[in-house]
């Protein structure tokens, strides 16, 4: 089957837990003989890894924009949505990263670029759209002219099927469908109730009902995540498949003669810094672990709005030679990480599903879970705690350093269960799906 595929990550372009889906799930399905079209925002040089899939950048897709101005397309897309986006703002400073305070400091700068930027993206008749496909300031911006030359595409590529990720690529695939006729696959990743809580940016979770509304098939991958799109957006339950993350097993290298370089126990956490992730109950587990045993580092891996606030508080309680701070990792630096690390831990609040667990695991590294946490659906061998329940993190942490017995029992049965976690299965039942629409 041609699938049609609109995504905002792909590895190396921002490899995050995003990418490192797409690219597992789409070589899976390359596997089971789909040909696959990837368009993302903006290429950067690909390694051969990405081969399995025909990568597309928007930027060599020419596109009549002589009526795609404030009248047409924007109106016809996002006046149906939400009077919360301003169809003029295109340099809207919308930012997963940014605080209140940054968000309108950055607000008020770019009001005074707002006209020129609006007259800039639609002004020609006929030209190449050139996004950065950064997480930056000006991201409803990328996110409305992606979704400007997705009918472009969608007209020129031959598919059965359109496939699109999470929130960003959804007004993309909207357009697509109107264009070609073909049924809408969204497939959701995260939601904006994991990313903000209660406190929604209502913009984006407009645009994420308005995704689901216009899908034939909605992918969520888990149930906890299917439960929150059948309550919180109103969509029927017979609409919502689950389809749970996995893990690739052929991408790192054998673990035989690794020397650790820290003589103390190391403890992982690894991902955004954000309310999300939980790292303040990270922080704060880290600081009752340390009161009972000196022997142990913590590792805080990863970038985000709360890393000011957490280097504060690990000032405050005083743990600066016991607790590092890396920045974003990735690739190679990914993978020496989980080498050194002896327990890996994912506090999170909302967790969609949290595929950093079992790429721990691949390493032979123990976890522990948040409950409230996709992964927590198929995983057996983790440890699981409520993430706002400390008192009960640091036990566990304490438990897996200290008790070798158990160290080597959370390893033995990880193994075991990762066999059964592949991408293989996650295509095998896209197929299906796929098949019910074409």
């Amino acid at each position: 089957m041609k699938v049609l595929m609109y995504g905002w990550e792909f590895p190396p372009h921002i490899s995050g837990g995003l990418g490192v889906a797409c690219y597992g799930l789409t070589k899976a399905l390359a596997a089971q003989n789909h040909q696959i079209s990837f368009v993302l925002p903006k290429l950067k040089p690909m390694s051969s890894e990405g081969t399995h899939v025909d990568l597309i950048d928007v930027g060599r897709f020419p596109v009549n924009t002589s009526n795609l101005s404030p009248t047409d397309f924007v109106v016809r897309q996002l006046e149906q949505i939400s009077k919360n986006i301003d169809i003029h703002a295109i340099a809207s400073p919308l930012s997963p990263y940014l605080t209140e305070e940054q968000y309108r400091e950055e607000l008020l700068r770019l009001q005074r670029l707002e006209e020129m930027q609006v007259h800039n993206a639609f002004s020609e008749t006929n030209h190449n759209i050139m996004l950065s496909g950064e997480y930056g300031p000006n991201l409803m911006s990328e996110v409305v002219r992606y979704a400007a030359v997705a009918g472009s595409i969608a007209m020129r590529v031959e598919h059965d099927v359109i496939h699109v990720h999470d929130w960003l690529t959804m007004l993309a695939g909207v357009e697509a469908k109107r264009i070609s006729g073909k049924p809408l696959i969204v497939h959701a990743h995260a939601l904006e109730f994991d990313r903000s809580g209660d406190n929604v940016n209502q913009a984006v979770y407009d645009i994420e009902r308005h995704g689901f509304e216009h899908a034939d098939v909605i992918i969520a991958v888990s149930h906890m995540t299917k439960n929150i799109i059948i309550n919180r957006y109103g969509v029927s339950p017979e609409k919502v498949f689950v389809v749970h993350n996995a893990v690739t097993r052929d991408s790192y290298s054998e673990l035989d003669g690794h020397q650790k370089a820290a003589k103390e126990k190391v403890v992982l956490f690894l991902g955004r810094i954000t309310f999300q992730k939980g790292p303040d109950y990270f922080v704060e587990a880290a600081a009752k672990v340390l009161a009972r045993n000196e022997n142990v580092r913590f590792v805080m891996a990863g970038s985000g709005d709360m890393a000011p606030k957490m280097i504060e508080r690990i000032a405050e309680l005083r743990l600066g030679r016991k607790f590092h701070f890396t920045g974003f990792l990735k690739g190679a630096e990914v993978e020496q990480m989980y080498r050194e690390s002896d327990l890996y831990v994912m506090p999170s609040v909302s967790e969609p599903f949290g595929i950093s667990p079992l790429e721990a695991m691949r390493y032979d590294v123990p976890v522990i879970i948040s409950k409230t946490s996709g992964v927590a659906e198929i995983l057996d061998s983790a440890l699981k705690v409520d993430f706002w329940d400390t008192n009960e993190l640091a036990e566990k942490i304490l438990a897996v350093l200290e008790h070798e017995p158990l160290r080597r029992e959370l390893i033995s049965r990880g193994s075991q269960e990762l066999k059964k976690i592949q991408w293989e299965n996650a295509a095998a039942h896209l197929t299906q799906i796929y098949a019910r629409l074409a």
